[in-house]
């Protein structure tokens, strides 16, 4: 492992992205070589944060790999630019760590070709917060004994997709341990399109979008007079950065692509 892991932040002057660079330049093992915020004007604190250590703030990705050498990039983007982003860096032989979400199996089948084909690995987690890495694990065991299930999860009216990716990567989880069936009165009937959210084997995901919220997420399960729900809330971005510099550290001992967090725990 090299002395100082080079690190590229894409989507810097993002809320997200802006975090990132907070955590890289507060770690003595990392160094933050570049920083692509995008076309927007780059907000005042992100601007001087990278202005600390001399790097600017970029537009193009592409140039801002070749300059500074990265050995990581860690991506806070938009799911529109998240996977093109993703094969920018792997063709570059830079070390993905992707937060945004929108990635389809068939992208994430194709970034892994492509990463063994270069021989590095990289990282794709809908989420790198521990406590909701827990929720989905606790929801995943309760789909054993409680198969009657719904997700509903909680976001800000600013997000671009629906439903969450720590909504579908739940769903995925529990339906490995939940044999599929539709749930429900099988004569039902929807008054308002969309009243009961979207399908998912047989089960349900709703999405609420409303101002004031960061994130959440609850798995209600229900049985014969009981229900059990796991919830877990986030209430600040910086609580996924522990997440991100594990994954930071971890990525270049990979090959392929790591789809979720969870895989580089324990």
């Amino acid at each position: 492992m090299p002395d100082k892991i080079r690190v590229a932040v894409a989507g810097a002057a993002g809320r997200m992205g802006r975090e990132a660079v907070k955590m890289v330049l507060n770690d003595a093992e990392l160094e933050l070589v570049a920083a692509i915020g995008g076309t927007a004007a780059p907000d005042a604190g992100i601007t001087a944060g990278v202005g600390e250590c001399g790097v600017p703030i970029e537009t193009d990705l592409e140039t801002a790999l070749t300059r500074s050498g990265a050995d990581v990039l860690i991506d806070f983007t938009r799911p529109q630019l998240a996977a093109a982003h993703t094969r920018t860096a792997i063709l570059h032989r830079v070390r993905p760590v992707v937060g945004t979400t929108g990635f389809t199996p068939q992208d994430i089948a194709e970034l892994d070709k492509l990463c063994r084909g270069q021989d590095i690995g990289g990282v794709i987690a809908p989420n790198f917060s521990i406590g909701a890495i827990l929720m989905m694990k606790f929801a995943a065991e309760a789909a054993k004994y409680f198969p009657h299930v719904e997700i509903i999860e909680f976001h800000g009216d600013q997000k671009l997709d629906a439903p969450s990716g720590t909504s579908i990567k739940t769903a995925e989880w529990i339906a490995a341990n939940r044999p599929e069936f539709r749930q429900g009165h099988p004569e039902e009937e929807e008054m308002i399109d969309g009243a009961r959210g979207g399908m998912y084997q047989g089960f349900r995901i709703h999405s609420v979008r409303l101002p004031g919220i960061f994130a959440q997420q609850e798995v209600i399960f229900g049985a014969f007079g009981q229900t059990l729900k796991i919830r877990h809330d986030s209430y600040d971005r910086a609580g996924y950065m522990p997440g991100v510099n594990i994954a930071v550290k971890k990525v270049l001992e990979l090959k392929g692509i790591v789809y979720g967090f969870e895989h580089l725990l324990d």
